[in-house]
């Protein structure tokens, strides 16, 4: 596909061009990752001014967003990337490989310049691009204290994120000291809070928070304006105001193993028995639960498989900002192991959790698509979507989007996040769904293909 960068999208590339240690704060669906990888490939292969390129991010970016971003596009697609994950003998040996990019969990940082220092303390990075830099907010942080010893030796840093303040400017000094060694804010967070902080909650011994000093934002903003540019979503999107976001879940091997001899044999059964419109539906149901984490056994429990989603919805959650989510779930056993994991989660029961959510007042909102899909206005408590599980009927999908899809959206964008359990049917029915086919057809027909039966 080739890549025509918007005007927001320009302005972004240019300023990691112009300023070799750069923070781009931009919002989610602006494009940060295609925007950063654009600037890495000019900057090796036309102005040659780095060749060695480290990404730190979470986890299950690291394993799939910056890769399948780089293949997407065909000016990236001859970057090569090596991907520092799994084992530490898997690490080592992508470590030694020859790349262009090397990736890296953030909770790998640590482990990453232990090893570098083993052998011979040698920094092989010129260039240190941060996804999520405000995950290094804690200047007690591990992960904080190795990086900053070792990001001085790399002439170009860039440092992504959304959310830069989560908890407040307090959270900004140790993400600006990784790109400027503290220069603008200072070289200890203990001088950055005297100088713009008051103490606020305390006791008499402890000073549980920090209030900022008249115009401090403005001061805290002027001060780090050269080397940091903002951006937000409703500011400068000129696509459609719907940005859908599949983020991949993936299984470990053994689980994989699992799930497909459970689909062969899900749909060998299926076959047995007289086909018809409720048993393709059980069919796809069945697939669906297993990707799901979970499935009901003949006794009507459930057993629990894989808690990949709760991670990847714990992610998003942590990355929104506080923003509230709304999450549509598929199985009761998707809603009672949602909750277990989020003790704020509520499920969405009467008109009463409708008025509470339009106010602010949820900020995890559980719903049915078949219970929430018609008629429901929600679209003044949020603009973020997660299904966490699909449905197959494309009428529910379709209906339960327009709850916060719609006009008088407080936002003016929606970001509808599909979390997709690769290589299983999460990954056909989702296709099916965008392409407003009919679901449970196409599920059958591919695994007629697959299994050439």
């Amino acid at each position: 596909m080739k890549f025509i960068p918007h005007k927001y999208q320009q302005i972004a590339i240019n300023k990691i061009f112009d300023t070799p240690r750069a923070g781009l704060f931009l919002d989610m669906g602006l494009g940060k990752t295609v925007i950063t990888l654009t600037a890495i490939e000019d900057l090796m292969y036309n102005r040659f001014e780095i060749e060695k390129v480290l990404v730190i991010a979470p986890l299950r970016v690291a394993e799939d967003t910056w890769s399948k971003e780089s293949d997407k596009w065909d000016h990236l697609k001859h970057l090569s990337i090596s991907k520092i994950l799994g084992t530490p003998a898997q690490r080592r040996k992508a470590l030694a490989k020859e790349a262009d990019i090397y990736i890296v969990n953030r909770e790998n940082v640590v482990w990453l310049t232990n090893e570098l220092s083993s052998i011979g303390d040698s920094w092989i990075f010129d260039m240190v691009v941060i996804d999520e830099l405000s995950s290094f907010k804690s200047p007690k942080a591990q992960r904080f204290r190795a990086l900053k010893k070792y990001i001085t030796r790399s002439k170009r840093v860039v440092g992504l994120t959304g959310t830069p303040a989560p908890n407040g400017l307090i959270d900004l000094w140790s993400q600006i000291y990784l790109l400027d060694s503290g220069e603008r804010l200072g070289r200890t967070v203990t001088g950055y809070r005297e100088k713009y902080f008051d103490p606020d909650k305390r006791n008499a011994t402890t000073i549980f928070n920090y209030k900022p000093k008249p115009k401090a934002e403005e001061k805290i903003r002027s001060a780090i304006s050269d080397i940091c540019i903002s951006m937000r979503a409703e500011d400068w999107l000129e696509m459609p105001e719907r940005i859908d976001n599949i983020q991949s879940v993936k299984l470990s091997e053994k689980e994989q193993m699992a799930y497909d001899q459970f689909e062969r044999d899900s749909y060998y059964e299926f076959l047995s028995g007289e086909i018809t419109a409720a048993s393709r539906a059980a069919l796809t149901n069945k697939l669906l639960q297993f990707s799901n984490g979970a499935v009901y056994d003949s006794d009507g429990k459930y057993i629990k498989i894989h808690d990949r989603k709760l991670d990847a919805l714990e992610e998003i959650i942590e990355l929104s900002n506080g923003k509230p989510v709304l999450c549509f779930y598929s199985y009761k056993h998707d809603l009672n192991r949602i909750m277990e994991r989020f003790k704020n989660a509520v499920k969405l029961k009467d008109s009463n959790d409708i008025t509470s959510w339009n106010n602010g007042e949820i900020s995890l909102l559980l719903a049915h698509p078949a219970g929430a899909g018609h008629g429901l206005n929600l679209q003044g408590g949020g603009n973020i979507i997660v299904w966490f599980g699909l449905t197959w009927s494309l009428e529910l999908y379709q209906q339960a989007n327009a709850r916060l899809y719609r006009q008088g959206q407080s936002e003016n964008s929606v970001i509808i996040h599909h979390l997709i359990t690769e290589n299983s049917a999460d990954e056909k029915v989702l296709n099916s769904l965008l392409n407003k086919k009919d679901v449970q057809d196409d599920l059958l027909n591919s695994l007629k293909a697959k299994y050439k039966v």
